[in-house]
């Protein structure tokens, strides 16, 4: 049994958590099958006991899928992963397994959209509470809590589209203190750039749909944690069906491979794209970690090997200027997706964030004017001329 922790990341990525079968495959297996067969009533009865491991029906065995959530575990260091149909399918299997009704959530108002509607809509139906709290505003973290009551705090860090960040270690603390635990969303560092439970977080979230697949094909999700945190999990995927296909696994045990080199390409490319729109007359704000002006610079500096690859700024002339801008690409994707190859913009207020109220936009500084780029692999000058046309007066 090879001891992956070893080896190096790059090392982990590629090779971790593959069976060859007695074919002798290179390249992982992809098993497209929904149940398994045994070789005596007396084995399938073990099987279904769990007093023997193995196979028994691909909504919560498969070997594919397996092999990425291997993969993925050594490579954010957690004991154990669940792999999910999509990012929320992880979070919702999060929250039904280690919640229930009368426990209390302490959340980021700077979550994705749909986080704060299962939060508030979804769980709240079954008496579960949430208070949302400035990201950055530790004060706000602890004031919230609530005694026993505060079961989990959960934030995405760097956050989606401002790119603010939190000290994951010092909420970690807090969290424990309160014996609570502390879930942090990696989808936009991913385990190439941040270790959230190296910094003292119980429970990693991916929407394995970005950066982790990197090439927009795709859609899953995963949880990484401890064998007792994420066997809870595993119960509602058991029974709940939040399962990720085999094929989606192969695919995202393909991106895996190149994610460290994706990385730190989108990292450059991200940096270059935002020390350039800093010199934009028509610009008003830019969020970028990478960037000294960035307010958590420092903390992004020991908290992450680099500063990811998404870009947010305000421009002048609100909705009507930002819309202007995005319609002028001709290079870019105007899509919400994210953590692509391929350079995306949209418009957040409209997009990911429309479902939200208008106050709702406002305490997560959602602005009109605001445009976020997922900046990708092209070629950076091609990228900064595709917005040279709207960034005109």
């Amino acid at each position: 049994m090879i001891n992956w922790q070893t080896f190096e990341f790059e090392t982990r990525a590629i090779r971790a958590g593959q069976v060859r079968t007695a074919e002798g495959e290179h390249s992982e297996a992809i098993f497209p099958t929904s149940s398994f067969v045994f070789n005596n009533a007396a084995q399938a009865a073990a099987r279904f006991s769990e007093k023997e491991k193995g196979n028994i029906y691909s909504r919560f065995t498969n070997p594919t899928v397996r092999n990425f959530e291997e993969r993925l575990a050594t490579l954010e260091g957690g004991e154990r992963c669940i792999a999910t149909s999509a990012g929320m399918g992880a979070i919702l299997s999060l929250c039904l397994g280690i919640l229930k009704a009368g426990d209390h959530i302490v959340a980021s108002k700077n979550i994705f959209g749909t986080t704060v509607t299962l939060f508030n809509t979804i769980l709240g139906k079954f008496g579960i509470r949430t208070s949302f709290v400035e990201l950055t505003d530790f004060d706000q973290w602890e004031a919230a809590i609530k005694s026993q009551r505060t079961r989990l705090l959960f934030l995405e860090t760097p956050s989606n589209p401002l790119t603010e960040l939190a000290d994951i270690r010092a909420l970690a603390n807090l969290a424990h203190q309160h014996q609570a635990l502390l879930a942090v969303d990696n989808c936009f560092c991913t385990p190439a750039l941040q270790k959230p439970l190296a910094l003292g977080a119980d429970i990693v979230i991916h929407s394995a749909t970005k950066y982790l697949d990197g090439q927009g094909r795709c859609v899953g999700g995963a949880v990484v944690g401890s064998q007792d945190l994420i066997k809870e999990v595993y119960a509602i995927l058991r029974s709940g069906g939040t399962t990720m296909s085999p094929f989606n696994a192969w695919v995202f045990l393909k991106g895996l491979e190149t994610l460290s080199l994706r990385m730190k390409a989108h990292c450059d490319n991200a940096l270059q794209l935002a020390l350039w729109l800093e010199q934009q007359p028509l610009i008003e704000k830019i969020y970028y970690p990478g960037l000294p002006s960035h307010p958590q610079h420092e903390l992004a500096k020991r908290q992450q090997t680099g500063f990811g690859g998404l870009v947010s700024f305000v421009i002048k002339g609100g909705r009507e200027k930002a819309w202007q801008l995005i319609d002028s690409t001709k290079l870019m994707s105007i899509t919400a997706n994210l953590g692509d190859v391929k350079t995306t913009i949209t418009h957040p207020a409209t997009t990911t964030h429309g479902r939200l109220t208008d106050e709702q936009r406002q305490a997560a500084n959602i602005s009109e004017g605001l445009i976020r780029i997922s900046v990708g692999l092209e070629n950076i000058q091609d990228l900064q001329a595709d917005l040279v046309q709207g960034l005109r007066n």
